[in-house]
């Protein structure tokens, strides 16, 4: 049996329906019964209800160890996608806890239980720093201690020591890295996850742009690549996991045309960017909100990292779709 944490994410959800489609038999765990309905909302989606039914749904959670005893129960393979994702400096000891400590938990039980092969879902902002002679981050890219990173990016690094410490007792891993995952946009606001949130800001009348990039992948190849790298003889490696590195500017236009609505149409430089966070700390504040531009996110809109997806291509063949034309099919639904 399959054990997915974080199945009623963007990716675990996605991660069950793939599960299912190819005939395993998958348990998820769940915090709370409400987030159950963002998981089979994305069945609904494809049209695939029928198979939300075969998911075995366990009420745990990664920081809870007795919910953890049970959900471990004939399990022979772990799909880790849980963690919190925020870049709010206030949830830094969140992030810890979450996305360090609970990793911590999985990986324990994984190796007590003998668990067969171990994948854990990180992130592009977990791997090296570019040093002045190199142009593309990739997975052998060192982490500089001494450069800034955001508490998300240590976080994700931090729960990446401790797979390979599973790995070094004995645990089979396999770590992937994608970049910034889209996937579908809810049809309800209340079931907007990840960066689907993007598309809904665009729709909802986004003026500024900015000619930062990153890489960018859809969420069916995330699922699709973490499948063929558990089914395969690879292991104890790690991978990045992008189609294409992508100017913001040309994300947001491709949105915007495949929701039919304005472009962003301001730029936003680098200076505005810095200027806007502050005022968003400020007014958070004084009136107790949440962070909508952080410094991380200001600093990664104008940032220009290049990342490789070289190794996943030759260790798999692997061809991803392209991201503009997977955001113009994926509307459609």
């Amino acid at each position: 049996m399959v054990l997915v944490t974080g199945g009623t994410g963007l990716v675990g959800s996605h991660l069950l329906l793939h599960l299912i489609e190819n005939g395993e038999n998958v348990r998820a765990i769940y915090r709370s019964q409400n987030n159950i309905e963002k998981t089979k909302s994305v069945f609904e989606l494809y049209k695939k209800t029928e198979l939300f039914e075969k998911i075995e749904w366990l009420e745990a959670d990664i920081l809870d160890i007795p919910s953890l005893e049970i959900a471990f129960n004939g399990i022979e393979y772990v799909y880790h996608c849980a963690a919190l994702i925020s870049f709010d400096p206030k949830d830094e000891e969140a992030l810890r806890k979450t996305n360090i400590e609970g990793t911590a938990n999985i990986v324990n039980f994984s190796i007590a239980r003998e668990i067969k092969k171990f994948c854990f879902v990180s992130s592009i902002a977990a791997l090296g720093d570019l040093a002045a002679h190199e142009t593309y981050i990739t997975e052998e890219t060192d982490w500089n201690p001494e450069k800034p990173h955001s508490d998300y990016a240590i976080s994700k690094y931090g729960a990446e020591m401790e797979v390979w410490r599973g790995h070094q007792e004995g645990l089979d891993v396999i770590i992937i890295n994608p970049g910034v995952i889209l996937g579908p946009i809810p049809k309800e606001k209340s079931k907007q996850q990840g960066s689907s949130e993007l598309y809904a800001k665009v729709a909802n009348g986004l003026s500024f742009y900015t000619l930062g990039n990153t890489g960018f992948i859809s969420v069916d190849d995330v699922v699709k690549t973490a499948l063929q790298l558990m089914k395969s003889d690879i292991k104890n490696e790690r991978f990045t996991l992008i189609a294409d590195n992508i100017v913001f500017k040309d994300i947001l236009n491709t949105i915007a045309d495949a929701l039919n609505v304005k472009r962003p149409h301001r730029h936003a430089k680098p200076a505005l960017m810095n200027f806007l966070w502050i005022a968003d700390g400020i007014f958070s504040t004084l009136f107790f909100q949440k962070r909508r531009l952080t410094k991380a996110t200001a600093k990664a809109s104008y940032s220009k990292n290049l990342y490789s997806n070289e190794k996943i291509k030759t260790a798999l063949g692997t061809v991803f779709l392209d991201v503009h034309e997977y955001v113009k099919n994926i509307s459609k639904l």
